[in-house]
C-alpha cells in the first residue's frame, strides 16, 4: 500500500510539475506578446513594472493649418519630477524659486507618488520658457523641464479633424497581422480616420527611469530620453484650414447660441475649406454620449428654401419665365396664405421674397416634362452625391478626405419622383430632399465661379517630419454635368436680388463692408418640442459679389420658428472676415 501511495503522489507531483512547466512556457515562450483573450503583451507589461516613464509625444502624426501652424496640438513648457527624488537629498528650494512657488508646495506635489509628476501645461502652474531654462541650468537628476505636447484647449475644427481611440481590437481588424505598441491610437472619425495609415506612430518620445522592486534606482539616477529613430516620422497633414477664420467662426457660433448646426467657409478660387464648425461640441471625455462626435456640416439636413436655387436653375434653362406672373398670395395647395401674402410677383421677385407657391408650381411643371429634372439640376449644382476630395493615393484607388460625408438626395423612390404633389414639396426643399451644408457651400462656389464644379478639399499635402512632401492633393473637377456660364450669371443676379430687393429675405446684409449674394431657408423638420414644430434655419451665400472670394453657409438646426435665426451670425462672420483681411 505504501508503494502504491508513493506512486500516486509521485504521479500527481509529475502532473502538477508538467502543468506548471506548460504554464511557464505559455507565459515566457508562446504567448509573450498576446496573452489571454485580452491580448496582453507580457514583455511590455514586465518592462513597464521596472520603469517609471513620462510620455512627451505619443508619436502620432499631426495636423497643421494652411500656413503650417499646429491645429491638433500645442507644445507647452512643463516641469517633470521623478519619484526617486523623495529618496535623495535634492535642492528643492532652488527649483521652487526658479518656478515661483514655495518649497513646501513643491515637495507636497511630489508626495508619495510612484509615477513622474508634471507641473505646468495647465492651471494653476503655467511655466514660461525662461523658467524652463532656469530649472535645466540647475542640472538636478530627476528634475527636468521641457516642452510637452498637449491637445489644445479649445480644440478648433474638432469634428473635421476627428477622434482617436486606443482600441487594440480596432487596430487588429484594420491592420490584420501588423504589430503595434500597447496604447497605439487609431483614427475613428474625420481626418484622423481617413489619414490614419499615415498618422500611425513609429513609437513614443518619452523620459524613462529604471527602478528595482522597491522603486529604487536600478541603473543609477540618470533619466534617459527615448524617441523613435526614424527621421521622417511622425508626418504632418497640412490642412486647408485658416486658423484665423476658424477661430472667428468658432467664437461667433458660440456667441450666437448655435447648439446644433454650424458654419462652412470655402475659398472660391481653390475650393478649399477655410473653416468648418459643427455643434454640439465634442465631449472628449465621452465623445459618443451625444451628437458631438458627428460633423453636422457633413450630414444630411432638410434645406427648405435654399433648394429653390436648384429649381430656379432648371426653370431658367427650360422655362418661359419672361413676363410671367405668379400668385404669391396663396399656399402651395391653393389656400390663402395669410402669413406670407406677397400678392402677384414675377419670377425675380418670387426668388428674392422666397415665394413657396412659385417654386412649387415650377417644380410640378418641370416634373411633368421630365421627372428626372430636379435630380439632374441638383447634381449639376453639387447637392447630390458627395463633394469631398476623392481619388487615388498610393495603393488606395478611392481615397476620401471626408469619410463621414453623407450623400445628398432629392427623392427616395421612383414613385415619389413621378408624383406632382411630392414634386411641389421638393421644389421648396421639403419632403425627401436632404443636403449637407458643405454641399450647399459648394453650390454657392459653383455659381460664383460661373459653373466650374470642383471637389472640396480639406487637405493639400502630407509632409514628412523634415518638411519634404510625401503626397499632394491637386484640385479636381467634380463628376457629372454642371450649369452653363449664362445660367450661373442669371443665378448670381437672383442671389444678389435676395439682398438688394426692398422685401428680399437677405436685407440684413445690405450694408456690410463686403457685398453679399445668397439665399435664405427655413425648413420644417416634422419634429415638435411641446406644441412648437422645430425648424432648420439657413443662409448660404458668397462675397464679395463683384469679385467672389468666399462661399459661406450658416445653419441652425432644430430651433423654433420664432427664434434661432442665422442672419446675425452670417453678418458677423462677413464683418470679421473683412477685419482679418485688413490686418494682412
Amino acid at each position: 500500500m505504501t508503494r502504491k501511495r508513493i506512486a500516486i503522489w509521485l504521479g500527481i507531483t509529475l502532473i502538477g510539475m508538467g502543468i506548471l512547466i506548460a504554464r511557464l512556457a505559455q507565459l515566457q515562450l508562446i504567448e509573450t506578446k498576446s496573452f489571454s483573450k485580452h491580448d496582453i503583451n507580457l514583455l511590455e507589461e514586465s518592462a513597464a513594472r521596472r520603469m517609471q516613464e513620462i510620455v512627451i509625444d505619443n508619436g502620432r502624426g499631426n495636423f497643421m493649418d494652411r500656413s503650417g501652424k499646429p491645429l491638433s496640438y500645442e507644445t507647452v513648457p512643463v516641469l517633470i519630477l521623478f519619484p526617486f527624488l523623495e529618496k535623495t537629498d535634492w535642492p528643492a528650494e532652488k527649483v521652487a524659486e526658479a518656478i515661483g512657488i514655495s518649497e513646501s508646495e513643491l515637495r507636497h506635489t511630489i508626495g508619495k507618488s510612484d509615477k513622474p509628476v508634471v507641473l505646468g501645461g495647465k492651471d494653476p502652474y503655467v511655466l514660461t520658457e525662461k523658467q524652463m531654462e532656469k530649472v535645466n541650468k540647475l542640472e538636478i537628476p530627476g528634475v527636468i523641464s521641457m516642452k510637452r505636447k498637449y491637445t489644445p484647449s479649445p480644440l478648433y475644427a474638432g469634428q473635421l479633424l476627428g477622434l482617436t481611440s486606443s482600441n487594440a481590437q480596432v487596430l487588429k481588424e484594420k491592420y490584420k497581422e501588423k504589430e503595434f505598441p500597447a496604447g497605439t491610437l487609431v483614427g475613428i472619425s474625420g481626418l484622423q480616420k481617413s489619414f490614419d495609415e499615415f498618422l500611425l506612430g513609429e513609437g513614443k518620445s518619452r523620459l524613462v527611469y529604471h527602478v528595482d522592486g522597491r522603486g529604487g534606482p536600478l541603473f543609477g539616477i540618470d533619466v534617459k530620453y527615448s524617441e523613435p529613430a526614424n527621421p521622417f516620422y511622425p508626418v504632418n497633414i497640412v490642412t486647408t484650414i485658416d486658423s484665423r477664420f476658424q477661430r472667428l467662426a468658432e467664437q461667433q457660433a458660440d456667441k450666437h447660441g448655435i447648439n446644433k448646426g454650424g458654419v462652412v467657409l470655402l475659398d472660391i478660387e481653390t475650393n478649399n475649406i477655410l473653416a468648418m464648425v459643427s455643434r454640439p461640441k465634442v465631449n472628449r471625455q465621452s465623445p459618443f454620449a451625444d451628437q458631438g462626435s458627428q460633423n453636422m456640416m457633413l450630414k444630411q439636413q432638410i434645406p427648405g428654401s435654399v433648394f429653390k436655387t436648384v429649381v430656379a436653375a432648371a426653370a431658367l434653362d427650360k422655362g418661359q419665365l419672361e413676363g410671367r406672373l405668379f400668385d404669391c398670395s396663396k399656399k402651395i395647395n391653393g389656400s390663402p396664405d395669410k402669413k406670407y401674402d406677397h400678392g402677384t410677383l414675377d419670377f425675380n421677385k418670387s426668388f428674392a421674397r422666397s415665394c413657396n407657391r412659385t417654386f412649387a408650381d415650377l417644380a410640378k411643371e418641370l416634373q411633368k416634362e421630365d421627372p428626372r429634372t430636379l435630380e439632374e439640376y441638383a447634381k449639376k449644382l453639387s447637392l447630390t452625391g458627395t463633394v469631398g476630395w476623392e481619388g487615388g493615393l498610393f495603393h488606395t484607388e478611392n481615397f476620401r478626405q471626408l469619410p463621414d460625408e453623407d450623400k445628398g438626395r432629392v427623392f427616395l423612390s421612383e414613385q415619389a419622383k413621378e408624383d406632382p404633389n411630392y414634386a411641389g414639396l421638393s421644389g421648396i426643399g421639403q419632403h425627401e430632399v436632404r443636403v449637407t451644408p458643405v454641399s450647399v457651400a459648394n453650390m454657392m462656389a459653383v455659381i460664383a465661379r460661373g459653373g466650374d464644379k470642383q471637389m472640396v478639399r480639406a487637405v493639400t499635402s502630407i509632409q514628412y517630419k523634415n518638411g519634404s512632401k510625401m503626397a499632394g492633393f491637386q484640385s479636381k473637377k467634380l463628376d457629372g454635368g454642371t450649369i452653363s456660364p449664362l445660367t450661373a450669371e442669371k443665378l448670381q443676379f437672383l442671389l444678389r436680388q435676395v439682398v438688394t430687393d426692398e422685401l428680399g429675405t437677405g436685407q440684413w446684409f445690405k450694408d456690410l463692408p463686403m457685398t453679399v449674394a445668397g439665399k435664405s431657408g427655413t425648413a420644417e423638420t416634422g419634429v415638435y418640442k411641446g406644441k412648437k414644430q422645430l425648424h432648420n434655419k439657413w443662409f448660404a451665400g458668397y462675397f464679395p459679389y463683384e469679385n467672389p472670394r468666399y462661399a459661406l453657409v450658416a445653419v441652425n438646426l432644430g430651433v423654433s420658428e420664432d427664434e434661432g435665426g442665422v442672419n446675425l451670425l452670417f453678418s458677423d462672420l462677413v464683418k470679421g472676415i473683412g477685419k482679418i483681411e485688413k490686418k494682412e
